[in-house]
């Protein structure tokens, strides 16, 4: 064997030693989807116990700021996944979940704590069975894009007009649009695991980051989905 193809053999057990069975990939995403949560959950209570949240909301605009840096991070981590490292990739999603901790802290102060332990609970029974659809349907979840989208843009809509008109008699309405739509796109982004494993089958490194952006966008749909069944069930203080 001549360099050159001790260097092609190389290149090929290392692909080999790096790429992981769906299985184990999937449950990695699960696993840094999980964690995302954690970090939410210790620093929205941190906040909450510590008095701290007092002291962000006092701030003017702290709010608008707080949800501007979510939506830089989420658009920064979506356009450079291809460019940006592993470690990058992983520092923006736990960057995103603290600062989604600090803005969940003001919910400790809008709603009873055993309404929220319920609210959780439900949404994890609920994310749980629409991932397993998703992960064990064989029907095209893609061709659900087009409808997603549609329902994004009318919760958008909705939320944006709620600023200037009064739209509280038909929150509940809205509400029902997003449980349903997230409930959907959990099916659709955990079927999206198994493009994401196939695409990168030969490349570890764009495969690991393609997990931490699918954790993303799964974590983003639990929290979504929490949200508008806690304005559902929730009970405020």
């Amino acid at each position: 064997m001549d360099y050159q193809d001790l260097n092609q053999y190389n290149g090929v057990y290392r692909v080999a030693e790096e790429y992981e069975p769906l299985s184990r990939y999937t449950a990695k995403t699960f696993g840094w989807m999980a964690m995302g949560l954690l970090v939410t959950f210790l620093i929205a209570m941190t906040g909450y116990l510590s008095g701290l949240v007092w002291y962000v909301f006092a701030v003017p605009y702290a709010v608008l700021v707080l949800g501007i840096a979510e939506l830089v991070v989420v658009i920064y981590m979506s356009s450079q996944i291809n460019k940006v490292s592993v470690g990058t990739a992983r520092v923006l999603f736990l960057t995103y979940a603290v600062l989604n901790g600090v803005v969940f802290s003001a919910y400790f102060l809008i709603y009873a704590f055993p309404s929220l332990v319920f609210v959780f609970g439900a949404t994890a029974l609920f994310f749980g069975i629409m991932a397993a659809i998703g992960y064990t349907t064989r029907a095209d979840l893609s061709n659900l894009r087009n409808f997603l989208f549609g329902g994004l843009v009318f919760l958008l809509v909705f939320w944006v007009a709620a600023m200037f008109i009064n739209l509280e008699r038909f929150e509940i309405v809205a509400c029902t649009v997003g449980i349903f739509i997230f409930l959907i796109f959990t099916a659709y982004d955990t079927q999206k695991i198994k493009a994401y494993h196939q695409a990168y089958a030969h490349d570890p490194q764009m495969a690991k980051k393609a997990s931490i952006f699918a954790a993303l966008q799964l974590y983003l749909d639990f929290i979504n989905l929490f949200i508008y069944l806690l304005r559902v069930l929730g009970k405020k203080k």
